[in-house]
């Protein structure tokens, strides 16, 4: 309704970095209202598209440059895991994501978010990886 009314929809101040609200559906896991926001044409960053599973998207960023940075790939993964997202995490992984590092803003490891949003199969390739 309130994008309708002419509200923008890259309105920045999200509790997430003061970014969009795409960025605060992601973070939080508000799967339909992200899909949503998608739909009526908001942008998103990698993390952002990561944790959608938006491998169209996640590749569009990947070839341009400057390349995303590091912190940029490991936090798209931990992303990818937290919204259950296996191809990208796998995408990411082989551009060199690291599928250990914990996130800086909870201290999560990939596999714990992936663990919290009960996304069994990204646990079971995480796992697969440390055997």
């Amino acid at each position: 309704a309130l994008l309708d009314a002419g509200a923008n929809i890259e309105a920045t101040g999200a509790v997430i970095a003061g970014r969009t609200p795409l960025a605060d559906a992601t973070a939080f896991a508000q799967w339909k209202a992200a899909r949503q926001l998608i739909d009526r044409g908001a942008r998103t960053t990698l993390f952002e598209s990561a944790a959608l599973g938006l491998i169209d998207r996640i590749e569009s960023r990947l070839v341009i440059n400057p390349p995303p940075t590091r912190e940029e790939l490991d936090g798209a993964f931990w992303a990818a895991c937290h919204g259950g997202q296996l191809i990208a995490a796998k995408r990411l992984a082989a551009v060199g994501a690291d599928v250990r590092r914990p996130a800086p803003w909870d201290k999560t490891t990939p596999r714990e978010a992936a663990a919290r949003s009960k996304a069994a199969d990204v646990v079971t390739w995480l796992d697969s990886m440390s055997s």
